[in-house]
């Protein structure tokens, strides 16, 4: 995590977020992930905290930012849109699990409105709260609801 005075909020994208903003508009929209940066720094600095906003394509990345935010004093939660991991992925499940930090999933769009696979994740039992469907507007309301535990 970046090295911060402040408490620092990691936000982690799974795969095909780098491309934000031109896969699927009509599913996604059209911001950013630098948009969703800006997003969570704005949200994040209302509360003290910092943001280190990363993303992968690659599963074990992520598993390892979780264990590296479970490691890192103080920190004060994650936000996670693991992408199609969400629905295939016990490894971050138990990542999760093993973690003492809270994580709150986040979908840019309503997983329950789409493609029955879709409707599974692995993620939710193990997370703190799961914002679903408000687009990158989801990003900030996850942090706001970290600052709010």
């Amino acid at each position: 995590m970046t090295t911060s005075t402040q408490p620092t909020v990691l936000v982690l994208n799974g795969p095909n977020l780098n491309l934000l903003g031109t896969r699927n508009p009509q599913v996604y929209g059209s911001a950013t992930l630098d948009d969703v940066a800006a997003l969570c720094r704005d949200e994040a600095a209302a509360h003290g905290w910092a943001v280190d906003l990363r993303q992968t394509n690659h599963e074990g990345a992520l598993v390892d930012w979780l264990h590296e935010a479970g490691a890192t004093r103080g920190c004060p939660g994650v936000v996670l849109n693991a992408g199609a991991y969400t629905h295939t992925s016990v490894a971050l499940h138990d990542a999760i699990e093993a973690i003492d930090v809270p994580v709150v999933e986040v979908h840019i769009s309503n997983v329950h409105r789409r493609e029955t696979f879709r409707h599974h994740s692995y993620v939710s039992p193990v997370a703190a709260g799961i914002v679903v469907g408000f687009g990158v507007a989801g990003y900030a309301l996850a942090v706001r609801g970290l600052a709010t535990r």
